[in-house]
């Protein structure tokens, strides 16, 4: 049974688009062919009915199976996406299980010193919650657009608000606050959800440490733009986003590279959490390069005013 499951992931895992690509591309090669050839015919004969009739049909034809071939790759992409969110679901859920398991056998086998021990139930914890943000995240999900809709909008002061976001991720990975964060720009104020805003920022300050550098350093700066905008910007020290994943990271299931090979935690499920939320908000969100020092720039662009 389990020779059975190992070869079926590899099977899923081994899917590519040669075959459908390959297919596709045999029979819009054929149609054109056949195309050709019926113009060639049919102009010979001066059949200029039958000629603009059969153009037509074979058209349609070639612009079906371009179609067909676009949904095709589409449809392959997204069970691929699909596959490694699941492998990175089924690893985040196992390795805290595991773990839990292993420190609970332990302390039931024996009796262990008192310093022993409440290290062992500090690490049984900080798992529990690894487990409890990894079911956040995923009811998250299921329901987007009804997050926050119970709570009515605030005025909210972004600095210390951000700030207060940043002490919370700096905790959960273990970091000094002022030795990882800096923070810069004006007081202003938005009006919005805070449950919706503490997502947002919670994600990229969050990621911020987790694919910074080693020590990871983040700067945090808050712009004021024409009309209304209010601009903040999360800078890390990380070795950045590719250019061409740029456009990727915030689609669901995404993650770069392969479940196996991926250094990082994670399900792929924070930046798409933080790019629909931000549209929900009326606002924008992009990731850039930092020049000239490297690393990632968030932005996150939204309706806001000087404080």
């Amino acid at each position: 049974m389990k020779k059975k499951s190992t070869f079926s992931l590899r099977y899923r895992k081994g899917s590519t688009l040669h075959l459908p690509i390959t297919l596709n591309v045999v029979l819009i090669s054929l149609n054109i062919l056949l195309m050709v050839f019926w113009i060639v015919i049919l102009a010979r004969e001066s059949a200029i009915t039958s000629l603009t009739l059969g153009t037509v049909l074979f058209a349609l034809i070639l612009v079906g199976l371009s179609f067909y071939l676009f949904l095709t790759i589409k449809e392959v992409r997204l069970r691929k996406q699909q596959s490694n969110f699941v492998d990175s679901v089924t690893h985040e859920l196992k390795t805290p299980i595991a773990s839990l398991r292993l420190y609970l056998e332990t302390l039931q086998m024996r009796e262990l010193e008192p310093e022993r021990r409440d290290e062992f139930y500090k690490t049984m914890g900080s798992e529990l919650e690894r487990l409890d943000h990894l079911i956040n995240q995923l009811l998250e999900v299921a329901g987007l657009d009804a997050i926050g809709q119970h709570y009515e909008p605030e005025e909210i002061e972004l600095l210390p608000f951000l700030q207060k976001s940043a002490g919370i991720a700096a905790a959960h990975h273990k970091q000094n606050l002022e030795e990882v964060f800096s923070f810069e720009g004006p007081s202003v104020v938005l009006n919005t959800r805070r449950l919706i805003l503490e997502m947002i920022f919670g994600n990229l300050l969050d990621n911020a440490i987790k694919y910074g550098g080693d020590p990871p350093r983040v700067k945090v700066e808050i712009l004021i733009r024409p009309r209304g905008r209010i601009v903040t910007r999360v800078i890390d020290n990380g070795p950045g986003v590719p250019h061409e994943l740029r456009a990727k990271i915030f689609r669901i299931f995404f993650r770069g590279g392969d479940e196996l090979t991926r250094k990082q935690k994670g399900t792929g499920l924070g930046l798409y959490i933080v790019k629909t939320l931000v549209n929900l908000l009326k606002g924008r969100v992009t990731v850039h390069h930092h020049l000239p020092t490297g690393g990632s720039v968030f932005e996150v662009d939204l309706p806001g005013r000087a404080g």
